[in-house]
């Protein structure tokens, strides 16, 4: 990230805010009038937002000075993973639908609401792996300036 341009930097400023707003929105952690939410957000749930937020800003950075033509290169997955991990992490769990279709308001309580902190926890394991496989592989095939 040393040898990153303004245009990497705005782009992952750019991708932060994007996703502070499309977590934060729907997890009712930015208070607005769209969502509501049942029960009040646990104590980490707002790091693991933000925490969440950085790295895939920088992740999304990555791309931005593509590592192979033909390839999207390594970490994609990962990413995707990691954002959706994180989604169900600091989402209200009775309010998820998926949750209550699968275990009930009494499940989504007894259940999923435990799991939430490992779910965030594997998000942001798989947001970094993500992150370091893009920058390993944008550090050892580095794109030429154009020549012109």
């Amino acid at each position: 990230m040393r040898d990153w341009g303004t245009r990497q930097w705005v782009t992952a400023a750019a991708g932060t805010a994007l996703t502070l707003i499309v977590l934060g929105l729907p997890a009712v952690l930015i208070p607005n009038g769209l969502f509501a939410r049942e029960i009040e957000p646990p104590w980490w749930s707002h790091p693991v937002w933000v925490a969440t937020s950085v790295l895939s800003g920088l992740l999304l950075a990555t791309y931005t000075r593509p590592v192979h033509e033909d390839s999207a290169g390594p970490g994609g997955g990962r990413g995707l993973g990691g954002g959706l991990l994180a989604w169900f992490a600091i989402g209200c769990p009775v309010c998820n639908k998926i949750v209550l279709l699968a275990l009930g308001t009494s499940g989504a309580m007894a259940w999923f609401a435990p799991l939430q902190p490992l779910l965030a926890a594997a998000g942001l394991v798989l947001l970094s792996l993500a992150l370091r496989a893009r920058l390993r592989a944008n550090a050892s095939c580095p794109v030429p300036a154009s020549a012109g």
